[in-house]
């Protein structure tokens, strides 16, 4: 028999939250993921139940506003390594210049989350653009399915580069001082994690649950790296040792950090099964402490 929780959704368990991590991010087949989630929830519409909770976009009112005054916010075109990247800005009404942070999603593309998130990040006072890297695949769909499997069509060198090429245009603004930081999300946490290897220029990087770069191109970090990890992420988890003694070998300046007991996708609120907002502030302020440190005068 299927548990519930008490508002009569089913309860969602780790092997079922351990599923969907390897459906959304690996095997993307629904059908086989539908299959299993059956089985572990007793039945299929206990599944569909729960498969919708676990893929649940809560955006209610976000944590922050598209009209908040202290804002100016617009949707950007600039050059990238191959054509025209689309992203979105988000200044400091007053004061200036700025030091600058790149938002990088998830596998599901730019969304409203992550536009959220760049409207955090320019709240505590730096210029912050979350740039759309299905911009070569003609953006972001609105359909997060068809998002998802764009992905696997993208070129680690290209995102890379496009990367480099969001940086530079950030240094081309001028409210910009021109100290730049990355932070990024599960496929943007690796993506944080190949730019810092890609660009000399990049002064931070923070990188939430993000997949390791190659162990060769360690020695070329620059950037201060910020490593936020869940506990209970075993996939990506399991690249960590190596990783670690790269930086060691290589001496680069990081920090890493492990937040016990919760799940990839801890700081998206939006996500209800997996988000933990005591991990989530705690790595929030830590992330914008660094950025102060190493972004501002």
């Amino acid at each position: 028999m299927t548990e519930h929780n008490g508002d009569d959704r089913p309860a969602i368990t780790q092997d079922m939250i351990n599923l969907f991590d390897e459906y959304t991010h690996l095997s993307l087949d629904r059908r086989a993921f539908m299959d299993n989630l059956a089985k572990l929830a007793g039945s299929m519409t206990a599944a569909t139940a729960a498969a919708a909770l676990m893929a649940s976009n809560v955006q209610a009112q976000g944590l922050t506003s598209e009209t908040d005054a202290n804002l100016t916010i617009s949707d950007v075109t600039y050059p990238g390594a191959q054509g025209e990247m689309k992203g979105y800005l988000v200044v400091p009404a007053s004061g200036g210049p700025h030091g600058a942070v790149i938002v990088v999603h998830e596998n599901r593309g730019l969304n409203a989350h992550i536009k959220d998130v760049a409207r955090r990040v320019a709240l505590e006072g730096f210029v912050a653009l979350a740039p759309d890297f299905l911009s070569d695949a003609g953006g972001t769909p609105a359909d997060e399915e068809a998002a998802r499997a764009m992905f696997g069509d993208l070129s680690a060198a290209d995102v890379a580069a496009n990367g480099v090429a969001t940086i530079a245009y950030l240094q081309s603004l001028p409210n910009v001082t021109g100290k730049v930081g990355a932070m990024g999300f599960c496929w943007g946490g690796g993506t944080v994690n190949n730019l810092a290897v890609a660009s000399p220029d990049l002064a931070a990087a923070v990188a939430y649950y993000g997949g390791q770069p190659a162990a060769e191109g360690v020695p070329q970090i620059r950037a201060r790296l910020m490593l936020h990890y869940a506990g209970l992420d075993d996939r990506i988890n399991a690249g960590i040792p190596a990783f670690e003694d790269a930086l060691e070998a290589a001496g680069t300046d990081y920090q890493l950090f492990m937040y016990d007991g919760v799940n990839h996708a801890f700081n998206n609120e939006t996500s209800a099964a997996r988000y933990d907002k005591a991990a989530a502030d705690l790595a929030w302020s830590r992330t914008i402490a660094l950025f102060k440190e190493t972004l501002s005068g």
